[in-house]
């Protein structure tokens, strides 16, 4: 599949509908939307090489600052960003300054 016209689907948080960002308020984000997420902490430095998952994610950050290059763009994400992956396309991430990253990674 050709990554023209594609474009990652970045979506804010939004205090006025799911409050207080916090890892008890998006964790009922997620679970209003039908799904279990894992939180991970990543330290400054981490960095993940080029790869795909057999299904669709939708990852949300907590802290810190983290990046995604997919579609051939590069997406910084701050805290209360969540974005979709796709099944199967393929990405590289890592955390972006000196400040650990705390996100949930949501499989669908």
């Amino acid at each position: 599949m050709s990554k023209k016209g594609k474009k990652a689907n970045v979506v804010r948080w939004n205090e006025s509908v799911d409050g207080t960002l916090n890892e008890i308020n998006i964790r009922e984000k997620f679970k209003r939307m039908g799904i279990r997420a894992e939180k991970h902490v990543l330290q400054p430095g981490t960095d993940f090489p080029e790869h795909t998952h057999e299904t669709e994610k939708k990852d949300a950050i907590l802290s810190g600052g983290f990046k995604i290059k997919m579609f051939g763009v590069s997406n910084k994400l701050k805290p209360g960003d969540f974005i979709d992956i796709p099944a199967n396309a393929v990405h590289s991430s890592g955390v972006v300054g000196k400040e650990t990253v705390i996100f949930f990674d949501g499989s669908m």
